[in-house]
């Protein structure tokens, strides 16, 4: 007979890899059963973020149904910004350019990094990728490399792709997606 200790720690191991299977964002484990915003706010990474989103009213859209895609600059891509950025953009009086600039990085699918190279391979070598916002950027791949161009220029790689969220997935960029002037 199979005692209940052995039979709990065999379930355990069994159930394992449905967890391992989410990489650590920030120094935090992202469940796939959370949504975008339970799991972003337990990254150290993402308190620029999660600021910018509470400032911008968007909590309650991206713990919707979805599917989202969201592009999540990273603390460190938000200090790449000019100096006062941040702090202009988080005033009231700004929300609506706050709101523009964040929704540029949400695509209203669940598009994971094997889709989005199938995207990219289907249309020669660049794809172009509409968002909530209204901003259309191009992704290109190099090997399995993703690069997203903004409407002004700045280039974001994906650092960490394939975050799976209950309502999407989260593909972590070390730019900030800019709309085009």
């Amino acid at each position: 007979m199979i005692s209940t200790r052995i039979l709990a720690a065999t379930l355990a191991l069994v159930a394992a890899p449905a967890f391992a299977e989410n990489p650590m964002v920030g120094g935090a484990a992202m469940f796939a059963d959370k949504n975008i915003v339970e799991n972003a706010v337990n990254s150290a990474d993402h308190t620029t973020l999660v600021a910018a989103v509470q400032a911008a009213g968007l909590v309650e859209t991206l713990q919707g149904e979805g599917p989202f895609t969201v592009f999540a600059p990273t603390n460190a891509a938000f200090e790449k910004l000019p100096a006062g950025t941040v702090e202009t953009l988080l005033m009231p009086e700004n929300k609506d350019q706050l709101t523009k600039i964040l929704t540029c990085h949400v695509v209203a699918a669940n598009a994971t990094a094997e889709a989005i190279m199938g995207m990219v391979q289907a249309d020669g070598g660049s794809h172009t990728v509409s968002t909530v916002g209204g901003c259309d950027f191009t992704v290109t791949t190099m090997g399995s490399a993703v690069m997203i161009e903004d409407g002004q220029g700045n280039v974001a790689n994906v650092t960490i792709a394939d975050v799976m969220q209950s309502n999407g997935v989260i593909h972590v960029i070390d730019t900030v997606l800019l709309p085009a002037m």
